[in-house]
């Protein structure tokens, strides 16, 4: 396997396993259910969709290498559009989305989204 994804992934895996773990302490801290509003199915979607964007624009850099922004930009939309498919319904049940169920989702998706951005950037920056 290629140095840059084994970086990725082990990045990824280990900084969001790190953040879930704080995520949980925090809940626990508020004395509010830890695995409730779907949690551990939030992590999941956004790192597998993270992976998934990640090693689809690195199975492209060579034939899209001008596109790659975007690219990423429409993974970015995707991983979105997964959060609408698959959470906003359960979250959005009893008519509004509370705190907690916005910072289910929103953590993993922004440390996610941060992780993804920090390689792309060091990657793409040392493509020649």
């Amino acid at each position: 396997m290629n140095p840059i994804l084994i970086k990725f992934l082990v990045r990824l895996i280990v900084f969001t396993a790190f953040v879930f773990v704080i995520h949980l302490c925090i809940l626990n801290t508020l004395e509010f259910p830890l695995f409730n509003n779907e949690i551990v199915f939030s992590y999941v979607i956004n790192v597998a969709s993270a992976i998934i964007i990640f090693l689809m624009l690195f199975l492209l850099r060579n034939k899209f290498k001008n596109q790659l922004g975007f690219i990423f930009l429409f993974g970015s939309v995707i991983k979105f559009g997964l959060f609408i498919l698959f959470l906003y319904k359960p979250f959005y049940a009893d008519g509004l989305i509370s705190k907690a169920e916005f910072f289910t989702f929103f953590i993993p998706y922004f440390f996610t989204h941060t992780i993804e951005i920090f390689s792309l950037s060091k990657w793409l920056n040392n493509i020649q």
